[in-house]
């Protein structure tokens, strides 16, 4: 859009009457919106309406709602935008750039319950406008850069139970916010705060208030304030002389109420970490319709507070990256958007969308998905029902230097058959990877999960898919360079989406883990000349791919230990087997129903043995090894598979087969 015609339509807004919004000013409010700070929001200008545009809500013929999260929105926000959105109920503008003061029309918005503006860049002090949105329930303006006091104008805002002010420029004292009976989640942390907190506010955690120079509450007592009261026989003068014991007795239970503070403190940034600290991006729960990425409070279960069944494992990696967060000093907090050690933020991939940050993952339901070589991943299930897969890695032995420089290689492979890495997360103590979530779980709890009669077989077509969606996966790594391996392919780091496509996982993980690790991999996928688990090639990838391949067709897990428990030496059985001329035997017998298949199931077996030569310089290329798997499918095809028990997808997602 011309710098013209945005001229003309933010004089037009200008001068626009603001008492009664209608569609069409309340669509010009948002292409000069578009126009000044959202670049890249695509929105159709020829559309009657922009109920349809991405971020945009309407509800009997006007906006309610503009979400736009994550959306590189930058520069400064104009007047007359806000003063044409007057039916707003909810904005969210978080995790962008945006700068500046923030406009004085917001005031004539009203109708406005929930106001997310963290992680962006805006500045001076908190306006006025903001105090006289009596209907507001969620105010959060956490890491910016605003300035000046805390208003005790805040106590307007009757109806005001979640208050985020962490991260900011804040200055003076906190004001008695006693009117404010709502008020449920509160922070003020890593301001330049000062003084004696309110009584008002003495009953949330010390994390709230850290950060600053305050004192009294939950933190340490004011000097020169008084210890609480204690029962006394006479207490009816001040100039009553202590004696020794008394004296001593008060010295003694000053320290160790000091001790007790200091534990206390010591264990909520190592275990509790105050979940209640993160951004909070939600709508009331009474209608649906209103709910934001992130929840207004922690759910039990989430990543912050899960326990037993795997999850005491997700909290402890969310709280030692939330202790992080939370600790951050004074410097890096006055340079946010700097992704350095320490950084509170997860750092996102390319044009991945950052619809949330660490803070929404620390809220996030958690499922332990499984511990593999490199680490445990969980299912993270965020505020709106947005699912991301989370792996916590182990044993990671090189600096943060070479692991950034190794996972933005991995952060910025693309290909359709690789599971993308969105984001990730770097401390000392914690370092946390960021996945899409694959419906469809990975291939090996496909294949051996249920073996009983209840279970769904994998009809030939599934199969072939899997192995040529896997195959062109691989092929792509190694197409990236000669050095380039994967280096730990398994059923488990197969996953499936919700159309049973393959999407490799782990991949580029190998060189960032220490030695106790790597020496933990799948035996029985190892190609024989690995040695060194560091040392791994695109040969020995393409072993790895033939035992794979050998797992699909015969049904059986390989070798899973050194002593051979669950799982056979799949290579060495499938030679076995041909040499006796009993190749039908080697087949599972879910496959053998199928008829018309025989000679591609064949051709895939010797294309598996191929792959698992003794000697490297005799298995093929993963180009070619993707071309066969292509050539027998396309033959497949040609002949006509038995259409009998067809994979078919259901309205929840799951799939079963039809006769």
């Amino acid at each position: 859009m011309g710098f013209c015609h945005y001229l003309v339509l933010l004089c037009f807004l200008v001068f626009l009457p603001t008492g009664k919004p209608d569609l069409v000013s309340e669509k010009a409010a948002l292409l000069a919106f578009q126009a000044s700070v959202g670049r890249y929001v695509r929105w159709n200008q020829s559309s009657p309406t922009p109920c349809s545009w991405q971020g945009v809500q309407c509800s009997n013929n006007t906006i309610t709602e503009l979400r736009l999260p994550g959306s590189y929105l930058s520069g400064v926000i104009p007047m007359g935008i806000f003063g044409n959105l007057t039916n707003l109920r909810t904005l969210s503008l978080r995790l962008n750039s945006l700068s500046g003061q923030l406009p004085s029309d917001l005031a004539v918005c009203t109708q406005l319950r929930n106001i997310y503006l963290q992680n962006n860049n805006f500045s001076g002090a908190i306006p006025d406008s903001i105090f006289g949105l009596n209907n507001l329930v969620r105010l959060d303006l956490s890491q910016n850069n605003f300035s000046g006091e805390i208003s005790p104008k805040f106590n307007n805002l009757t109806r005001l139970g979640t208050l985020y002010l962490q991260y900011n420029q804040l200055t003076g004292s906190i004001p008695d916010l006693s009117q404010l009976q709502s008020l449920d989640l509160f922070n003020v942390s890593y301001n330049h705060l000062n003084g004696s907190i309110p009584s008002s506010l003495r009953n949330k955690n010390a994390s709230a208030f850290i950060g600053n120079s305050l004192c009294g509450g939950p933190l340490l007592a004011c000097s020169g304030e008084a210890s609480p009261p204690t029962s006394s026989s006479g207490g009816s003068s001040g100039n009553n002389n202590l004696s020794g014991g008394a004296i001593a007795g008060i010295v003694i239970g000053s320290v160790v109420g000091v001790l007790l503070i200091l534990l206390i403190l010591f264990f909520l940034c190592r275990r509790k970490s105050n979940g209640k600290t993160g951004s909070v991006d939600t709508a009331p729960a009474k209608q649906g319709a209103e709910v934001e990425i992130q929840g207004e409070k922690r759910e039990s279960g989430s990543l912050n507070s899960a326990g037993g069944g795997g999850g005491g494992g997700a909290a402890a990696a969310a709280a030692a990256a939330a202790t992080t967060a939370a600790t951050t000093t004074a410097v890096a907090a006055s340079n946010r958007g700097v992704n350095s050690s320490g950084s509170k933020k997860l750092i996102f991939f390319g044009n991945a969308a950052r619809v949330f940050d660490l803070e929404d993952l620390l809220r996030a339901s958690a499922e332990v998905l499984g511990k593999g070589t490199f680490g445990t991943a969980y299912k993270a299930v965020l505020d709106m029902g947005t699912v991301m897969a989370v792996k916590r890695l182990k044993d990671v032995a090189i600096s943060e230097k070479e692991f950034k420089e190794k996972i933005e290689v991995v952060g910025s492979m693309d290909h359709e058959n690789l599971v993308p890495l969105r984001a990730y997360y770097y401390s000392k103590e914690e370092k946390l990877l960021v996945y899409d979530f694959m419906l469809n779980g990975s291939l090996s709890a496909l294949l051996h999960g249920n073996r009983g009669s209840g279970r769904t077989p994998l009809n030939w077509e599934t199969r072939s898919g899997i192995a040529l969606g896997a195959a062109r996966g691989i092929e792509y790594l190694h197409g990236r360079g000669p050095k380039i391996s994967h280096g730990n392919i398994k059923s488990s780091n197969i996953l499936l989406t919700k159309s049973y496509e393959a999407c490799v996982s782990d991949f580029g993980l190998a060189s960032l883990v220490g030695a106790t690790s790597t020496a933990n991999r799948v035996a029985g996928y190892r190609a024989p000349e690995v040695t060194d688990a560091h040392k791994v090639s695109q040969k020995a990838d393409i072993y790895s791919f033939g035992v794979l391949l050998l797992e699909l067709l015969t049904g059986k897990p390989p070798t899973h230990t050194l002593t051979n428990e669950d799982g056979v030496d799949l290579p060495r059985w499938v030679q076995s087997v041909i040499r006796e001329e009993w190749t039908s035997e080697v087949f599972d017998p879910e496959l053998l129903r199928y008829q018309n298949v025989e000679e591609e199931m064949v051709q895939l077996l010797q294309l598996a043995t191929d792959c698992c030569a003794q000697y490297p310089d005799k298995r093929p290329s993963m180009t070619e090894v993707t071309r066969r798997i292509e050539e027998l499918r396309r033959s497949s095809v040609s002949q006509g598979q038995d259409p009998q028990l067809d994979m078919v997808e259901l309205d929840d997602g799951s799939s079963r087969q039809t006769n």
